[in-house]
């Protein structure tokens, strides 16, 4: 489980930002059940405004509408009662996860996605359009 930085977000292979979507959902919903995400890489979750999280899903569920995807009503249903029993949201301008999705965290990103690309996990037409936008930290 992993919460892909936001600014790779555009750049997010249809397999990583459909399956982003449901990380999301998971998240909540165990944020909601059980007080905590309860998995080492998005714990520090927690840290931030639940605000911060909302943002990062409307990140989320903004692209994959763009990109014409589909979510079900279903899903989007689950996902809001579950946010509504985790927090009252209140509007912030701090940005979505500040000091966590910083340059660092985007090469370790970057790094989690060029190995699946040379895995085969990726193909090539949308690992290219991420290593022609982020190429300066690749390297």
């Amino acid at each position: 489980m992993r919460l892909w930085h936001k600014d790779l977000i555009p750049y997010l292979p249809r397999k990583q930002l459909m399956a982003q979507w449901r990380e999301c959902c998971a998240i909540c919903s165990n944020w909601a059940n059980k007080g905590t995400p309860n998995h080492l890489l998005v714990n520090k979750v927690i840290n931030y405004s639940k605000t911060d999280f909302d943002m990062y899903v409307c990140l989320i569920v903004r692209e994959i509408r763009n990109r014409g995807y589909k979510i079900s009503k279903k899903s989007i249903s689950n996902y809001n009662s579950n946010f509504v029993r985790i927090h009252n949201i209140v509007n912030t301008n701090k940005g979505v996860f500040p000091d966590w999705h910083n340059e660092r965290y985007l090469k370790q990103c970057l790094s989690n996605l060029q190995e699946k690309y040379d895995c085969g996990g990726i193909p090539e037409d949308e690992w290219k359009r991420i290593e022609e936008h982020f190429n300066e930290y690749l390297g």
